[in-house]
């Protein structure tokens, strides 16, 4: 079994021996997907979104929100808390690499959340009729380019923060201007164009708008799959490059 492998296997298991990362992380966005379902007038056609329903237009958004939760909340703090404890400071004197330390990290949380992911789906088809992504392989495609995206900006977190509790300032200071921008307040059909132009930059805007292109049947536009693959590139190399053990 690769150094990887073995990375992965036991972050996961520490992962959900902590109750507090495993509601954040994993049960914060199914259950605001059921909390919206819940509001009649968000499952009634809305003209505003074309015919859409609310609920329809926030389910992407909810799944960026599952793995914006993962990325900028749990994984920072959680890698700090091994730097306050000085357990980075012990694996430094073994053969694994920075590389491999985040690589680990980052494919745990892609896994849990890919199921999550899967979770939101289930629960927006069978309890409120929302229709599946009608271009599942443009589907997948964002969906992991979204992924890449917001855990790389978290690796970078988890990589320069010095302590957790710096670690969960910076994820806090991060995580709800992300979310407006994803239009998790304002929907992206509703906001201006000055904020629509700001949000195509951002990792989430872009990740919420492939999903709901993809889901309505079409494409995603370069711009917004450039978007994520930059936040990919300049956000891991610069997690990778400031990396600390200490």
């Amino acid at each position: 079994m690769s150094v990887l492998s073995r990375l992965t296997i036991t972050e996961t298991k520490l992962f959900f021996r902590e109750p507090i990362s495993v509601i954040v992380g994993l049960a914060l966005a199914p259950v605001l997907l059921i909390v919206l379902g819940s509001i009649p007038a968000f499952r009634e056609p809305e003209p505003g979104f074309g015919g859409l329903r609310v609920i329809d237009v926030y389910t992407p958004i909810v799944v960026s929100l599952a793995i914006l939760s993962l990325a900028i909340t749990v994984l920072p703090q959680q890698f700090a808390t091994y730097r306050d404890k000085g357990v980075l400071r012990r694996l430094r004197t073994t053969p694994v690499r920075p590389v491999a330390m985040l690589g680990g990290q980052l494919l745990m949380s892609a896994t849990l959340a890919l199921g999550s992911a899967l979770a939101i789906q289930a629960i927006a088809r069978v309890l409120f009729g929302v229709p599946l992504p009608q271009h599942l392989p443009a589907y997948l495609v964002s969906f992991v380019l979204s992924a890449l995206a917001l855990f790389a900006l978290g690796m970078l977190v988890a990589a320069v923060a010095p302590t957790a509790m710096s670690a969960s300032a910076i994820g806090l200071v991060l995580f709800f201007p992300l979310l407006f921008f994803g239009g998790l307040w304002i929907p992206r059909a509703s906001m201006s164009e000055i904020l629509l132009t700001i949000s195509d930059f951002t990792p989430l805007g872009a990740g919420v708008q492939a999903l709901t292109d993809a889901a309505g049947g079409a494409w995603p536009l370069g711009l917004h799959l450039a978007v994520m693959l930059g936040w990919t590139i300049v956000a891991g190399g610069l997690a990778a490059r400031y990396f600390r053990w200490e």
